[in-house]
């Protein structure tokens, strides 16, 4: 998959240090105009669906496992590749590790019509987590808005701004 960009969230990272890896996957998903994308109320940003692979499991069945959660939404099908973004961080979350890598795989999928109950993790539920349909436009300036007045802005916002930003420049 096409490597979108590479985010160093902090200056004094360690990249020779030992570092834990997690992949992610993330749902890019339009009807007409509007994008499917998940509001926090409490961080007032928006992130696209989607989450952590867990071993041995698929990145399709991720997709599908982290949008019916997030969203209540079942999804049909993946219809294209975006692109990647890796980031790095100091704040590894295993113990004996320096540095954390993520990458975040976005997808591009369809879903079927009905959206049903949620199954959000607590902290998602904590963040008031909720499925709303949204123009890119709308999206984008709530992120950059949040980015700009927020200290410090949730760990993905920047990373879902590029990503907007990218899908903007695509829909002109």
């Amino acid at each position: 998959m096409k490597l979108l960009t590479t985010i160093f969230r902090h200056t004094d990272l360690n990249l020779q240090g030992k570092t834990f890896s997690r992949e992610a996957v993330r749902g890019i998903i339009f009807r007409e105009d509007k994008l499917l994308m998940i509001y926090s109320p409490v961080n007032r940003d928006y992130k696209f669906p989607g989450g952590g692979v867990d071993e041995g499991e698929s990145h399709h069945e991720t997709l599908r496992r982290e949008i019916l959660e997030e969203s209540g939404a079942t999804m049909t099908e993946i219809t294209g590749e975006f692109g990647k973004i890796i980031e790095y961080a100091n704040e590894a979350v295993e113990e004996g590790y320096e540095t954390f890598m993520q990458t975040s795989y976005y997808y591009l999928c369809e879903i079927g019509g009905r959206m049903g109950t949620l199954s959000l993790d607590d902290y998602e539920e904590d963040l008031g987590f909720q499925p709303l349909w949204v123009d890119v436009n709308t999206a984008l300036d709530t992120n950059r808005n949040v980015l700009e007045e927020s200290t410090p802005a949730p760990r993905w916002t920047r990373r879902e701004v590029l990503v907007l930003e990218m899908l903007k420049r695509k829909k002109r």
